[in-house]
């Protein structure tokens, strides 16, 4: 193309030069004009495909800040630690070092809240670690030693000491990253085409020209003598010469050679801003075939966030509670800022038993790193409730966070963790706070709140539907598009899901690891000959062999 393109505006700038220099020869100056229009709209083709490829180039780097520059390099780590290495030892010497010069083999320590800088082996510790970039699911994974923990994970409530396993080119992130990276790189079908044919086109499309000339230079002005009347050319040579450069020009394969490559990497570019990362231009061009679309549950058809559902009050739990802390629950002042009887025995603070458990487990919550300390947080920023003073708050990885709160033990963590530190005359009333654990919509992550030795209630957390889920799938069907939903999360929990989003049940698939998701999808295009998934790409980019 490139060469059809230069023939074509130089062939025309020649022959306009040529009618301002020697107005004498009867050429149209508008000559001039065609080079200048077709160089304007190949440099804006080619501009269109250069920030693309900026864009393409920035999904990269996204992938690489998910390692962290820096890793915390265990310099003596002596004797590796056995299988019940639960607990990080603090008596060794550590250094910062360039994550570039890690190496397999190399033991490192990672802090909660700091990222995993390499693909690595859990020696020593427990913690909880978010693979939401992995698997979509917003849940965290508990981790000990002899697990298998990612680059670029996110580690909660204890630290953990890893051997590393993979590093660099050979890292699970790289994989992903080379992924992305061919996948920006394909090519549309027809791009392919156009790709083929440009070449040979071109000389087509001289050989076109030469004839145009040859024709109106020996049987065209005899045959259409009219016609350089018309063309207010003084003679049949200026005329053929005229029609062998426009043929030249207007023949530039630009619909084949440079609109296809620019509308796949338009398409695909204003998919980006909305979101949406496809594959390639093959993938853009097939799914104007498709007869069905799978959704990734967590992230693309729910917000990907823990929002507290329910909460659960042991009867009776309240109003001792709110005695035990009265002092220190009014020195923080009540949710309503009142001095009232609720009928929950808690008219010291002015709380009902829901705002009182509220208002303990976001204090107690607020001194760790975790998706529902964050989830507790706007609960209780969004209901104006006021926070107790907490001390000496100590996070149990992998169950829960203890603190004094007005000199009582408040636990709050795992439903296990929090009933096996109570008294069995406590644990009793635990059936009391089912609600918290699974409702009408599937199952809920659940944290239980114990205040001395008493167990005051439960909290349930759930990841919500998108707000324009349900417009979005009745859309689709609307269209004859058979909707799937793909997850991680238990079966009960995503057929629910699918109910509220107007998805059949035997459309919805749950319990699957990504490898499994991958499986699924290639169920469903033998059975349904076309799919397309919709999700969070590293989810399946991390099953892709």
């Amino acid at each position: 193309m490139n060469s059809l393109v230069a023939i074509g505006s130089t062939t025309s700038f020649t022959v306009g030069a040529a009618a301002a220099l020697v107005p004498q020869l009867g050429f149209d100056s508008g000559f001039m004009e065609e080079p200048v229009m077709l160089l304007a709209f190949v440099l804006l083709g080619r501009a269109l495909e250069a920030r693309a490829k900026v864009r393409a180039a920035s999904d990269l780097k996204a992938l690489a800040k998910l390692i962290p520059t820096n890793s915390r390099l265990v310099l003596d780590p002596g004797d590796e630690p056995g299988s019940d290495s639960s607990h990080v030892r603090e008596n060794v010497e550590m250094m910062m070092v360039p994550t570039t010069s890690v190496r397999p083999g190399d033991i490192l320590r990672v802090l909660p809240g700091e990222r995993v800088p390499c693909d690595a082996e859990v020696l020593e510790g427990i913690a909880a670690v978010d693979e939401s970039m992995l698997t979509g699911e917003s849940v965290l994974v508990a981790k000990r030693t002899g697990l298998q923990v990612a680059g670029g994970c996110v580690v909660y409530e204890g630290p953990l000491t890893i051997k590393t396993t993979a590093t660099g080119a050979e890292s699970t992130l790289a994989g992903i990253g080379r992924l992305v990276a061919a996948a920006q790189s394909r090519e549309a079908p027809m791009q392919r085409v156009a790709d083929a044919v440009a070449g040979k086109f071109c000389y087509g499309v001289m050989a076109a020209s030469a004839a145009t000339f040859t024709f109106w230079q020996t049987l065209g002005q005899h045959l259409f003598p009219a016609a350089i009347v018309a063309s207010g050319s003084s003679s049949a040579l200026l005329l053929s010469i005229k029609l062998a450069v426009d043929v030249l020009v207007v023949a530039c394969p630009c619909a084949l050679g440079l609109a296809t490559p620019t509308a796949v990497l338009v398409g695909s570019s204003l998919g980006a801003t909305r979101g949406l990362l496809m594959r390639g231009g093959d993938v853009l061009e097939r799914v104007a075939g498709i007869s069905g679309v799978v959704f990734d549950k967590t992230g693309t058809l729910t917000e990907g966030k823990l929002r507290l559902a329910t909460t659960a009050v042991v009867p009776g739990a309240a109003a001792a509670v709110a005695e035990s802390l009265q002092a220190t629950l009014q020195n923080s002042g009540s949710s309503n800022g009142k001095q009232q009887s609720n009928g929950n025995g808690s008219a010291a603070t002015g709380d009902d038993g829901e705002g009182l458990l509220l208002r303990i487990a976001a204090a107690v919550e607020a001194s760790t790193r975790h998706p529902l300390a964050a989830a507790l947080a706007a609960e209780a920023s969004s209901r104006c409730l006021k926070l107790p003073a907490v001390t000496e708050a100590k996070t149990e990885p992998g169950s829960g966070v203890a603190a004094l709160v007005g000199g009582q033990r408040v636990l709050v963590g795992r439903p296990d963790w929090v009933l096996s530190q109570l008294p069995p005359t406590a644990t009793s009333a635990s059936p009391q706070l089912s609600q918290t654990t699974t409702d009408q919509a599937g199952k809920l992550t659940s944290v239980y709140v114990s205040v001395g030795d008493q167990l005051l209630g439960g909290l349930g957390f759930r990841d919500t539907l998108r707000p324009d889920a349900v417009e979005t799938v009745r859309t689709l069907q609307q269209m004859g598009l058979r909707v799937f939903l793909l997850s991680g999360d238990d079966t009960a929990t995503v057929k629910a899901v699918a109910a509220q989003a107007g998805i059949a049940a035997e459309d919805a698939y749950g319990s699957n690891t990504p490898r499994e998701k991958l499986e699924v999808i290639r169920r469903l295009q033998v059975s349904t000959h076309s799919v397309h998934f919709a999700g969070l790409v590293i989810t399946l980019a991390t099953t892709h062999p």
